[in-house]
């Protein structure tokens, strides 16, 4: 009789530590789902203002061209200050670029993390089920 309560207890202690841990590991999956959450905000951020930064630089460009009549960037007369803001612009687009890039990459890496909360998330629910009947069996074979 010994041996029938010993699984028992012991599964029931080995199944809580199970279940801590799978609770453990769905707050990780949370965390680390809003973590690239805050991420693909914060590219986002990033990519609207080099945008608008880029949109600024190209009415000063415009204006610049206006006030001095040459809108040839080979020209010699060409201002000075349009080139330089159109090296600006240039190089904010390249970054911006870059940015989407990143971004394409933490979506992918964001919807992995997303498939992997879900996962340890039916992991927790199914330990959950499982365990529930169990407690109710458990006492009425006691009471």
């Amino acid at each position: 009789m010994r041996n029938a309560i010993r699984p028992l207890c012991g599964g029931y202690r080995k199944g809580s530590k199970v279940m801590k841990m799978r609770e453990n590991l769905v707050r990780l999956k949370q965390f680390q789902v809003k973590e690239k959450r805050r991420q693909m905000a914060q590219l986002d951020l990033m990519i609207g203002e080099f945008d608008r930064m880029a949109a600024e630089l190209d009415a000063q460009i415009s204006h610049e061209e206006k006030k001095a009549g040459i809108t040839d960037v080979n020209h010699f007369a060409y201002p000075t200050f349009a080139k330089a803001a159109r090296t600006r612009r240039d190089n904010l687009k390249t970054s911006q670029a870059e940015l989407m890039e990143q971004k394409a990459a933490a979506e992918a890496s964001l919807n992995e993390a997303e498939t992997e909360l879900a996962r340890a998330e039916l992991l927790e629910l199914r330990d959950t089920k499982i365990k529930e009947p169990v407690a109710p069996q458990r006492s009425m074979m006691i009471g």
